[in-house]
Formats: structure tokens, sequence, C-alpha cells
């Protein structure tokens, strides 16, 4: 037995430390994460993972806090995983607001992770996407995905997730936000949050008008107004989570996160062959640029003469005039 396999034999069995440890391995892009998640994966059982994601201040944690406290009382082992963006720069995930999450701190059936990208190849999603699948093993459903704000990365984590919940909140300029960025196609529920705070007619009104723009065929998200700090509307939000969570068609999941997990992993594992043979074949990204800047070739004609080359490689006809060609340019 290896001692991937030894170490992904702990996680099935809910190890806390194997947990932290494998999760370490995943979000820093270890040589041996690949060997790990290879050995999890077939154990992984059916799991619902859910995506919270909203403007910094939306209320998020909060909310999530109560999502926890509902499903704990319904005796699920809850994972949460919170994404920080910004980790790339500082060189780790910043805890931030998520310290209103610490009344689960000690609850041996909680566990919550703030990561970041760091060095993994796929970025937050890859990175998000590979973590999930590691605390289902680990017997943790449902898997949160809590984001700091709405960008490119919190489009990504929604297509890692099953259901996304987008929290709004009135007196930001949401209403504003979501005309601009098009946030509606993120959620699939939304929360108008803090409920008890003026403004919240216009910020209901203002995503009905969204809602009402979104193209013809698409399914209407549904809308929940609720007050994270007093309780008002959870009820009515819980059923709609459970309505939506209960009409995925378990078989249809697990395919469609086989399918996403597919994809995102031939994007990486391209975008690392395509920064190699751009390397072998033309040597540094810094000359490349000088190349193109001094007119001498152009970005299309690098990627048309990558492709030629990776034909090449696959079809194992290289020759020797190719390979003199190639070394003269």
């Amino acid at each position: 037995m290896t001692p991937g396999d030894s170490l992904a034999g702990e996680i099935t069995r809910g190890v806390v430390r194997a947990v932290a440890r494998g999760l370490s391995i995943v979000e820093n892009g270890a040589q041996d994460a690949p060997a790990l998640l290879h050995a999890l994966f077939p154990g992984v059982p059916d799991h619902r993972t859910i995506g919270v994601t909203g403007p910094p201040g939306a209320g998020k944690s909060t909310l999530l806090d109560r999502m926890i406290t509902r499903y704990r009382s319904l005796g699920s082992k809850v994972g949460v995983i919170a994404v920080d963006p910004s980790s790339p720069f500082t060189g780790g995930a910043l805890l931030g607001d998520r310290l209103r999450m610490q009344t689960h701190s000690t609850d041996p059936g909680v566990f919550i992770r703030s990561m970041g990208s760091r060095g993994h190849l796929g970025g937050l999603s890859g990175a998000t996407r590979d973590a999930a699948l590691l605390l289902a093993a680990a017997g943790y459903d449902p898997v949160f995905l809590e984001t700091v704000g709405v960008g490119q990365a919190e489009v990504e984590i929604a297509e890692v997730a099953d259901l996304t919940v987008l929290v709004l909140v009135p007196g930001a300029g949401d209403d504003v936000q979501a005309m601009k960025a098009g946030i509606m196609e993120i959620g699939d529920l939304i929360v108008l949050n803090k409920a008890d705070r003026p403004g919240i007619e216009q910020l209901e009104a203002a995503v009905a008008a969204s809602l009402d723009l979104a193209p013809l065929g698409r399914p209407r998200p549904g809308v929940a107004r609720v007050s994270s700090l007093t309780g008002e509307g959870l009820d009515e939000l819980w059923a709609l989570m459970d309505g939506l969570l209960a009409s995925i068609d378990p078989v249809k999941r697990r395919l469609e996160n086989t399918r996403r997990t597919l994809r995102g992993l031939l994007t990486e594992t391209g975008t690392l062959f395509a920064a190699r043979l751009l390397d072998k074949e033309f040597g540094t990204e810094a000359h490349i640029l000088e190349l193109i800047s001094n007119g001498v070739t152009t970005p299309y004609e690098v990627g048309r003469k990558l492709a030629r080359a990776a034909e090449r490689m696959l079809s194992g006809d290289e020759s020797k005039e190719d390979r003199s060609h190639r070394d003269s340019g």
C-alpha cells in the first residue's frame, strides 16, 4: 500500500487530521495530489455541493452559519470551503468575516477550511472542485463553497456547485450591480438578506426587473426575503433549497459532476501542455513577446505553429527537416 493509499483510506474514514492534510496537498497543487484524488474518486458517495456567493457585506457568513446549524440539526456532517481569491497575492487565505462561523469551530461534525488557489493549476475552480470531492469522500454532505465577492472566481465556483445561492442586501448598490454585471446568471436561488433593513422592496423590484430580462428558456431562480439575524423568512428559504436539491436526479448529478471534472482537467492539462510546448518550440514567453513586439511574428502565427507542432507530436511523424526548421526558427 502506497502512502497515498494510506492517506486516502484515513480520509474516507473521516480522520480529521488526514482530511486537513489532504486539503493542503490539493490546495498547494502537490505532485501527489492527482494520485490521492484518483484513489478517492471511486468511493465518493452521492453528495450535495452548495455555493454561497454575493457582494462583500451581504451577510453570507451569517446566513451560512444558519445553514450549517440547520443541516447539523438534521444529523448531517457539514463541510465548508471558504474561498479567498486574494490569497494568490498574500500567499494564504484570509479568514475575514468567517470568524462569525466560529460557533461551529468545536463541532466535530463540521469541517471549515479557508483556502485559495495557491499552486493549483486549475486556479480557484480547480482547487475548490477537488477540495469538495475530498470532503465528500470523508463523509461531509452537504459541502458549502463560500466566496468573498462577485466576479470571475464566483462564476467559476458556480460552475462547480450543484446549487448556487446568490446573497444580496439592500442599501449597497446591489440593484445597479446586478443589472450591470449579469449576476443573475450565477444564482439558482437568490436571497435578499437583511430584510429588516430599509430598501428591501426596491432591491426586490430591481431583482425582479433583472430576471424579466433573462433569456427565454432559462430557469427562473427562486427569490427569498430573509433576515439571517432575526430568522425571518428562513423556513421559506429552506423549503426552496430542499425543493431545488430534490429535483436533481442523483445519477444525473454524478454524471454532470464527472463531466465537469473531466472538462476542467482537460482544460488544465491542455494549458500545461501548451505552456511546455511553447517553451520547447519558441523559448521563453519573454522572448516570444519580444518577437511579437518587433513585428517578427504575431500571436496568431505562434498559435498556428503550436497547433502544427502538437499535431506532429500526436502523429509521431516529426521529421528531421521539421526539427531542423524548428531549431533554426
